[in-house]
């Protein structure tokens, strides 16, 4: 029978089968290299601590830290942003779920009109016997309609809508991993800008005592004007640091607000006890490179972007074939009475098999489709780029991490011995042995290492903190999210 009618036997073979045209996606997997080159020297670190890449934030412990991380992530508002990007995304896939259905509406109308005998067909009804001026219309209607996925277009529609929901979930979480980081950065900030301070404070503190005994010989008459005009200029020297260093920690401090999505200056006077700079934690499950791939959710925004992409080709192609959609309803009408509305001999209905073919527009679906296959390549390189720039990440934090803390070390030994020298040169300087200048450039000497020094650690910690970021740490990849990129 339904050799008889080809169409008919196209349309149910399409539907059983589930063809789509246009290719199938296979998620590509770039070149990957088997281990990190600064993996081994991270993993030699000694550390008193150790990091849960899950919540690496933890391992620094630091309360404060981890109390202002979880606020960030339930108050930014760059996530409460990325969260409205998912609820359009899953609107959008909402819209290709239901194009896959039947569509159905009911319809109704009342109508009364008034006849006029001056118009062509009034005359015409006036000349007949008992004509009635008003006329009444009753009607109600159920009507469905349903586009036949023969071809697999609408599938592929849904194919790059899914898709590009899952990239907007990654990048959710991508903004959540970011801003974790960017509030644990900022944070350690705030720690070095105050250790900055306190040194250079109590360097302001020791140069103001030299001062104040220079300033007594002199007034003895036992030491000379230049001598205090020296002090003076190098007391002056190291005052000057110190308002830069406070633009600096006020600006740090207004961030973190921000971050934290209340008003600058909310949480000052919970962060104006200085405290120490965060001890980096050990990192231990650094893991592969591959691993990035599913770890990194900028990565999986990519991958999903692709898999759209690819989509969108089959969406184009579908255009070259025939559009089929079932239509039909059923309903009563009648103009007499509305009591004979649902009556049998007031019953109507229709059936509609409807065909739409783009046969000559074939050239603007050439070019469609060279731009989807164009938006995917281009998404391709795109995704490869981001796998590179990934591993980039990774051994950039490493290596700063790594030299960083060998910079701490060589210059806590060099503060400690620029120390001593300060003393034995005050105190040689007291004896009359040497010169204020000899006291003055070793005080210029200890100022610049421990301010390196503070320098260092708060690198080291940013670093730290860089690494965990690049390795993607902040997230558990749930088990949808795994299949959704494999």
């Amino acid at each position: 029978m339904l050799a008889k009618h080809p169409l008919a036997l196209l349309v149910a073979a399409s539907l059983l089968t589930g063809c789509a045209v246009g290719p199938d996606y296979v998620r590509p997997n770039p070149t990957m290299p088997e281990r990190y080159m600064g993996a081994a020297a991270v993993e030699q670190r000694h550390a008193t601590t150790n990091a849960d890449l899950a919540a690496w934030w933890a391992g620094f412990g630091d309360a404060q830290l981890s109390r202002y991380v979880m606020l960030a992530l339930e108050q930014n508002l760059d996530l409460a942003q990325a969260s409205a990007r998912v609820l359009q995304a899953r609107a959008g896939l909402g819209a290709a779920n239901a194009a896959l259905l039947p569509a159905g509406n009911i319809s109704g109308q009342a109508a009364r009109a008034y006849q006029s005998v001056e118009a062509p067909l009034g005359q015409v009804l006036n000349a007949q016997p008992g004509f009635n001026r008003y006329g009444n219309n009753y009607e109600a209607d159920l009507g469905a309609s349903w586009e036949l996925d023969v071809f697999g277009g609408l599938r592929r529609g849904r194919e790059a809508a899914l898709a590009e929901y899952q990239a907007s979930q990654a990048g959710a979480t991508a903004t959540r991993l970011a801003v974790a980081a960017q509030t644990a950065d900022i944070y350690i900030s705030i720690r070095g800008l105050q250790t900055r301070l306190a040194v250079a404070r109590q360097q302001v503190e020791k140069q103001q005592a030299l001062l104040d005994t220079i300033q007594l010989l002199y007034s003895k008459g036992l030491v000379a004007e230049l001598q205090v005009n020296q002090e003076e200029g190098a007391l002056a020297q190291v005052q000057s640091s110190v308002p830069v260093l406070e633009t600096g920690l006020d600006a740090a401090m207004n961030a973190l607000d921000v971050m934290l999505g209340s008003p600058p200056g909310t949480h000052r006077a919970e962060l104006a006890t200085v405290s120490a700079i965060p001890t980096v934690p050990q990192i231990t499950a650094t893991g592969s490179p591959a691993d990035l791939l599913r770890r990194r959710p900028d990565l999986i925004v990519a991958e999903r972007r692709l898999a759209a992409s690819n989509a969108r080709i089959g969406v184009a192609i579908a255009e070259y074939y025939p559009k089929l959609s079932l239509s039909g309803l059923m309903g009563s009408a009648t103009a007499v009475s509305s009591s004979n509305l649902f009556t049998s001999g007031a019953s109507q209905a229709s059936g509609v098999l409807g065909l739409r073919w783009r046969l000559f527009d074939f050239g603007r679906i050439n070019a469609q489709i060279d731009q989807a296959k164009g938006q995917e390549a281009e998404m391709l390189a795109a995704y490869r780029l981001a796998a590179l720039h990934a591993t980039e990440d990774v051994e950039n934090a490493f290596s700063a991490l790594v030299k960083r803390e060998e910079q701490v070390t060589v210059l806590a030994r060099g503060v400690d011995s620029l120390s001593r020298a300060r003393s034995a040169s005050f105190a040689a300087y007291q004896k009359g042995i040497v010169s204020l200048i000899e006291v003055l450039q070793a005080d210029e000497n200890l100022l610049r290492a421990s301010d390196a020094q503070a320098q260092a650690k708060t690198e080291a910690a940013r670093a730290a903190v860089a690494a965990f970021k690049a390795l993607g740490g902040g997230w558990q990849p749930s088990e949808s999210e795994v299949l959704a990129i494999k």
